[in-house]
């Protein structure tokens, strides 16, 4: 591997730290380091002042300005080096606003962003302050983890209640369970959690909600929300089977297409089959609901239910929802692999499981805390403007559609 290049300029600065401190090991290196930060600092500080000021130190020159330099007040701050003890400036007017060390800051390494991302990756609140003591040399307990975490609270809020689009072309709809303590000890609680792309294929966590269980009451409560926040129309749900979800999302959305997951209804019609003959299982139903048109689905699917006939309640699952699987065919094989599964969403959930494993939380509001730090770091994951994969050929099928086709052109 070639050898990383370097500015003559830092190979410089390198040197004469090295020549005035006398660094043999990494830890030396490091506190030389430590002891150059400070004078930098400070350097940075008054050339803001100067800035702010108009004129610069010893400057003899008739002043535009009454403000004048008012001495030093001293301050700890805390970097990648660890602890460094600075001089910040003042002035007699008191207008001067450092941005370096912003006043009331103490952080010059964005620690509290390093503590958000760690407690978003699922890491405890002692295994927080045990990192960045080992890592930076200060300092830092639960607690203040804690209260650093507490911060997202209002951008929480916002974010909860922020606007949405008017429209929607795919929504996924879907809760996990996550233990929390009660008065009587642990129990499961909901999180209602909805993703959706919008028309130009951009996908976006729209909520998450969080209740004792999951019901048809509660999502229609979250499709009323949803409404209030300015969404208008969806063209597709995906969900699973929950009785009355159906009819809950007709009451706020009445010209959405509701589709059953398929992937759900795989795992509830296995649980009939044994598990040695599960493979074959997936396999037969999978060349009915993957077929390349309703007509081979329908020869696919007489085939399938006499040759698993043995297991009624395997095939009832697939006869009682029929009517969803016939619905796939009524569009174009691209729609078809967005709507026929709540995998878009499913993908979150597993984000979210990595991170609720850790044990039981002491309420929902930390859950909700740790959830949405999960989903800023999905944010940034999956980037500004990034588009569903082939969603180009997915757009202009549901243009071809004449059912479709005026519910988008309304918003476009």
């Amino acid at each position: 591997m070639a050898r990383t290049r370097r500015t003559p300029g830092a190979e410089a600065i390198a040197k004469a730290i090295l020549d005035e401190f006398g660094a043999k090991t990494a830890d030396e290196a490091q506190e030389a380091l430590r002891q150059v930060m400070g004078p930098t600092i400070e350097a940075m500080l008054r050339a803001e002042l100067d800035a702010h000021l108009g004129y610069a130190s010893n400057d003899k020159a008739p002043k535009a300005t009454a403000n004048r330099r008012n001495g030093y007040t001293p301050k700890r701050v805390r970097g990648v080096v660890g602890e460094i003890e600075i001089s910040v400036p003042r002035d007699r007017d008191g207008t001067f606003e450092p941005v370096a060390v912003p006043k009331g800051s103490s952080e010059i390494s964005d620690i509290e962003g390093r503590v958000l991302s760690m407690y978003a990756r699922g890491m405890s609140q002692r295994d927080i302050a045990a990192t960045v003591r080992e890592a930076y040399g200060f300092s830092m307990s639960a607690e203040t983890v804690s209260a650093i975490t507490d911060r997202v609270w209002d951008e929480l809020e916002r974010w909860r209640s922020r606007p949405l689009e008017a429209v929607y072309a795919f929504m996924f709809v879907d809760c996990l369970f996550v233990p929390v303590r009660d008065g009587r000890g642990a129990r499961d609680a909901a999180v209602y959690a909805v993703l959706a792309y919008d028309l130009e294929g951009r996908k976006d966590v729209l909520g998450l909600w969080m209740d004792e269980s999951e019901g048809a009451r509660r999502w229609m409560g979250v499709f009323d929300e949803l409404r209030q926040r300015g969404v208008e129309d969806v063209l597709f749900v995906s969900m699973d089977g929950v009785v009355g979800l159906e009819e809950g999302l007709r009451a706020a959305f009445p010209e959405a297409v509701p589709q059953r997951c398929v992937v759900h209804m795989v795992r509830n019609s296995l649980e009939y089959v044994p598990q040695k003959e599960a493979a074959a299982f997936c396999r037969d139903i999978r060349a009915v609901y993957g077929a390349p048109s309703l007509e081979a689905t329908r020869a696919a699917w007489g085939a399938f239910v006499p040759a698993w006939g043995r297991y009624p309640g395997a095939v009832r699952v697939w006869e009682r929802n029929e009517a969803h699987l016939w619905r796939l065919f009524e569009y174009g094989s691209a729609v078809r692999r967005v709507m026929y599964a709540t995998n878009a969403l499913e993908s979150v959930n597993a984000s979210f499981r990595k991170v609720v494993r850790r044990g039981c939380f002491p309420d929902q509001d930390a859950v909700m805390k740790l959830l949405y730090l999960r989903v800023r770091e999905l944010y940034s994951r999956w980037g500004e403007g990034c588009r569903q994969a082939g969603w180009s050929q997915v757009r202009n099928q549901l243009l071809c559609d004449e059912r479709i086709r005026p519910r988008i052109e309304k918003y476009m």
